[in-house]
């Protein structure tokens, strides 16, 4: 018999091969993140002046000023207000719908897809749309009138105490098909006997969901909740097209002030340090988030 070739004998091949595969990658990954995030790490322990780009070493001075700067303080509670508002009424509506789009209706793929197909347009494009649908003589602007609701005279994103609410409302709508298909994947990775056997012992629906339905979709739920709660914490876009924090900064959330003072102000360094401060509230939230929802999984796996 003829022993076959070790496949040592290829090793520096194989991997001088693994390297150029994965190259573009890495060069990606080092030249538009890694570089741009330890940048920014060390403008924010500096005062830098973007048209003479001369740097002065300030130490945590802009750490200092972030924490003691109200202003912060105030877009930082306006993103916690638009995340406590959007993530779980996003969350509940999403499983609502998936629980509806897993049943054996007729043209369930269609309304599976329509669902679905905000999350496919660009945000830019659905916050002009919701402009004009929130302003003065818009469609939801007659149409809370029809109803009877208290209207703002110049629409709602011109009103303090309605501004903030309606991208939220914006966000929810577009968020809930997203996260209405993660959960219908949960649902659907559900063993059907197990269903069919709790309905043979006379479980109700209330009882099989809680049951079954819902230790299956915890790991999905973390996930969902997770992934929520980190984009509503950088909600940007919709703020710079729809409000631009305005008005008088009833809407500024924490990446909203951040752009501004950075890129309007020119105050480089402070906004790097702010950037970094959100960066470590969301991974605290973050991780409590996991304590939360993840508790108990290891004992039922």
């Amino acid at each position: 018999m003829t022993a076959k070739p070790s496949p040592r004998n290829h090793g520096p091949k194989r991997d001088a091969a693994a390297w150029l595969l994965v190259s573009p990658w890495v060069v990606t990954l080092l030249v538009f993140w890694a570089y741009p995030l330890a940048y920014a790490l060390a403008v924010a322990f500096a005062n830098l002046d973007i048209f003479s780009g001369q740097w002065r070493w300030v130490g945590i001075a802009n750490f200092s000023a972030v924490l003691t700067n109200p202003d912060f303080s105030t877009a930082l509670w306006h993103t916690v207000i638009f995340t406590a508002g959007t993530v779980p009424v996003t969350t509940a509506l999403a499983i609502v719908v998936a629980l509806a789009l897993n049943r054996r209706l007729p043209g369930r793929a269609f309304f599976r897809a329509g669902f679905f197909a905000p999350t496919l347009t660009a945000t830019v494009v659905i916050a002009l749309v919701f402009m004009h649908l929130y302003a003065q003589g818009g469609y939801l602007y007659r149409l809370a009138e029809v109803i009877g609701l208290p209207v703002p005279d110049r629409g709602f994103l011109f009103e303090q105490k309605t501004a903030l609410l309606s991208v939220m409302v914006m966000d929810v709508w577009v968020s809930v098909g997203y996260y209405a298909l993660l959960f219908l994947a949960g649902l659907q990775a559900i063993p059907a006997e197990l269903v069919e056997d709790a309905i043979l012992h006379g479980a109700g629906a209330w009882q099989r969901f809680w049951a079954i339905t819902w230790p299956y979709l915890r790991p999905t739920l973390l996930y969902a909740v997770v992934i929520d709660l980190i984009k509503s914490f950088q909600i940007f876009t919709e703020i710079f097209v729809m409000t631009q924090g305005g008005p008088l900064g009833a809407t500024t959330t924490a990446v909203y002030h951040i752009y501004s003072t950075g890129f309007e102000r020119f105050n480089l360094g402070y906004a790097s340090a702010a950037a970094f401060v959100l960066f470590a509230l969301i991974a605290i939230v973050g991780a409590l988030q996991f304590r939360l929802l993840a508790f108990g999984r290891g004992a039922e796996d």
